[in-house]
């Protein structure tokens, strides 16, 4: 389910020029993950289907004006310079949508989740086990130093979708906060493993319908307190980091990211209205 909250949190966060090809064809996307996890045939499949379309015409009518909303206020804060205040609204307001998508989620996927025979649960626990495999290939390797390389090249790229190519200073910038934050990618790995046991437990129990949407909506209970720790850590080093780069953009910059806000925002209200 948190795979939900991955798809559309980057829709709303990436400087991607296709959004609305990605969010229509949306659900095409959510039945093949979906299917891959699980297996499903005949009526079961069809079920799937329909418990997608749902989730979709709730996202359409209920999230995506929230999302414009967001988008348009961000843009008024970020005309006026970024405060501290600010970054911690956006965080919050994300993660608010984020826990509000992923509870609804859970409410259409669960009456599938309790009914999964113990040959499908199999196959979604080997699924699983190949993704936490991949992530460890992907986020895993190297020593420190080149993970921290990484991370700078990962939050360039983003940044310079929003704000268009970046300043000397500004990519000095950038590096500093990739040194100075702690690597989280150890801590995610158990933190999936641990989510993952506790979903499996659920369908094992069948007890996916009553438990599963509030501990979607509230992934972080029973996290590793040094991984809390260390997030809290990473979040106050990078609204450091934006805080900077905000001063120290150019005119054109900054015009440029409000470009990219407002178009997103124009984005996700035509979204909404275009009801399928």
């Amino acid at each position: 389910m948190k795979r939900v909250c991955t798809f559309f949190i980057v829709l709303l966060l990436t400087g991607c020029s296709t959004v609305r090809i990605v969010y229509d064809n949306a659900d095409t996307y959510l039945h093949w993950r979906a299917a891959h996890y699980l297996d499903l045939e005949g009526e079961m499949a069809d079920e799937l289907d329909e418990r997608i379309a749902a989730f979709m015409a709730w996202h359409r009518a209920q999230a995506l004006p929230k999302y414009a909303q967001l988008l348009d206020d961000g843009a008024r804060r970020f005309e006026k310079h970024l405060t501290p205040a600010d970054l911690v609204w956006g965080y919050d307001s994300l993660m608010t949508q984020a826990r509000e998508s992923l509870r609804t989620a859970a409410v259409q996927g669960a009456p599938l989740l309790d009914r999964l025979s113990p040959q499908q649960i199999a196959n979604f626990e080997r699924r699983r086990a190949e993704d936490d495999r991949r992530f460890a290939r992907e986020n895993l390797k190297g020593d420190e130093r080149e993970r921290r390389k990484h991370r700078t090249e990962r939050n360039v790229e983003r940044l310079e979708d929003w704000v268009g190519r970046l300043t000397k200073a500004q990519l000095e910038r950038v590096a500093q906060y990739s040194e100075r934050a702690p690597l989280l990618d150890d801590f995610r790995d158990r933190d999936h493993r641990r989510l993952q046991a506790e979903v499996l437990a659920m369908i094992r129990a069948h007890e996916a319908r009553k438990r599963l949407p509030d501990f979607a909506a509230s992934w972080e209970r029973g996290r590793d307190p040094a991984y809390a720790a260390a997030l809290e850590a990473s979040r106050k080093e990078y609204f450091a980091m934006a805080l900077d780069i905000d001063r120290s953009l150019t005119a054109q910059q900054r015009a440029k990211a409000l470009g990219e806000l407002r178009r997103h925002a124009d984005d996700f209200r035509t979204l909404a209205r275009a009801r399928r």
